[in-house]
């Protein structure tokens, strides 16, 4: 099986805590008392019912607070982590289990204890035992963007993990009626095809006004560009766009759709949220509309794509939308959903599994002979919810075909991506 790595380096050098992230110094879990035990055990449920995310163990805080210490672990530290018996504790107290692995990666020679929490699947985790002043039973804790791990107490945020159950138990439901939701959609509105393509040309328009000088010849083009089957100018505010974005954008080390911290540094327009890194490598719109509107570079080493990298960016994107429209509220709603690649004539795929490259030709032997691909579908917003995974490599597969890729060289595609989407916090 292909294996995507993780990208430890981004997560235990991003040197700040946020919700998605904690740090603690070094330290031997066999040597911790129940309370010290019992921090891990608040931080684990407080980032389950929020986000999901990591809990870094080896990096230590310099006189300003500021963890930037990577002493990393002993091999006696690191063997104290053990997985099963940190997760037996955890989940004694965490009702339901929480979903979390143990990782312990080497960075720069140095070893470090990495929690790997995912967000709750159906129901919020509830504390089920008090522990001195650390766990307090029948307690729902949450993290919040100070990096606190703490009790929810406000209504929003009551109201926020009610809404995330319920979208789930609507997932569920979901993947039971995909086929008939499908099936009875509605036809997008003709009148909503036009708005919004007026409005993704000139999306388009601002952006390659803008390019950086390397595409095409460095860089390939990826545009993708949703939207709902009705128009409305002004259908939601920019604010609820952003809360929608920020609900659905989950902790990912090497994000390739939409980082974490460019969603930070997003600004709002007189209709869109917009987000423009200095880079000029990133750039999408989520407007008012509805409409979400992305481009992105993807850099060609020697004429050539890796095939890694297209699935990530697909898989991520599929999985995204699904879940932003939700927040939008659009459930049945159908979609319609384009991915255009340009600048690929004369261009390789490279990077394919070992297992498919010993199969058949070099994977510098399948070249796209066209400038641009375009691959569309249209999907219910609850049938892409259920089947992020099938409907990605429904894309993926088309993509590659113009490159000349045969399907049977997709080596165990669909646990690739399953990997890789399971690093999130879902």
């Amino acid at each position: 099986m292909a294996q995507i790595p993780t990208d430890w380096r981004s997560v235990i050098y991003r040197g700040i805590e946020s919700e998605e992230i904690d740090y603690k110094a070094a330290v031997n879990w066999s040597d911790l008392d129940r309370c010290g035990k019992a921090k891990f055990v608040r931080h684990c449920m407080a980032m389950a019912n929020t986000k999901g995310g990591y809990i870094v163990v080896g990096v230590g805080e310099d006189k300003s607070g500021r963890p930037c210490i990577y002493k990393g672990l002993t091999d006696k530290q690191s063997k104290s982590f053990d997985p099963t018996d940190v997760g037996n504790f955890v989940n004694r107290f965490a009702d339901p289990e929480i979903d979390f692995d143990v990782e312990r990666p080497v960075v720069d020679g140095k070893r470090f204890a990495v929690f790997v929490i995912r967000r709750f699947s159906n129901l919020p985790h509830v504390c089920g035992y008090g522990c001195e002043s650390e766990l307090q039973q029948g307690t729902i804790y949450i993290r919040t963007a100070e990096a606190a791990s703490r009790p929810a107490y406000r209504a929003s945020e009551i109201h926020g993990i009610i809404q995330r159950a319920l979208r789930n138990q609507r997932e569920l439901l979901g993947r039971m009626l995909r086929g008939v939701l499908y099936e009875n959609r509605q036809s997008i509105e003709p009148d909503a095809r036009s708005y919004f393509s007026e409005q993704v040309s000139n999306s388009k328009k601002f952006y390659l006004g803008k390019t950086p000088v390397e595409f095409p010849a460095k860089a390939a083009l990826l545009e993708i560009a949703v939207a709902p089957g009705k128009f409305e100018q002004e259908k939601f505010g920019l604010s609820e766009l952003k809360q929608a974005i920020d609900n659905s954008t989950y902790t990912l080390p090497d994000a390739k759709f939409i980082p974490a911290q460019e969603l930070d540094e997003s600004f709002f327009t007189n209709v869109a949220l917009r987000s423009f890194p200095p880079n000029h490598k990133r750039f999408w719109q989520a407007f008012q509309s509805g409409l979400f509107h992305y481009f992105t570079l993807i850099p060609k080493q020697r004429n050539t794509l890796m095939y890694l990298d297209l699935v990530k960016l697909v898989a991520e994107a599929v999985h995204f939308f699904g879940q932003y429209y939700s927040e939008l509220g659009y459930d049945d709603e159908l979609l319609n959903i384009k991915f255009e690649l340009e600048g690929v004539e004369n261009v390789a795929l490279n990077g394919l599994p070992d297992k498919v490259k010993r199969k058949g030709k070099k994977s510098t032997g399948y070249k796209c002979r066209i400038p641009e691909i375009k691959v569309k579908l249209e999907r219910s917003v609850a049938d892409l919810v259920s089947g992020p995974v099938g409907h990605s490599i429904r894309i993926i597969k088309e993509i590659c075909e113009r490159f000349n890729l045969p399907e049977g060289r997709h080596h165990e595609l669909e646990r690739v991506i399953k990997e890789y989407l399971g690093q999130r916090g879902d």
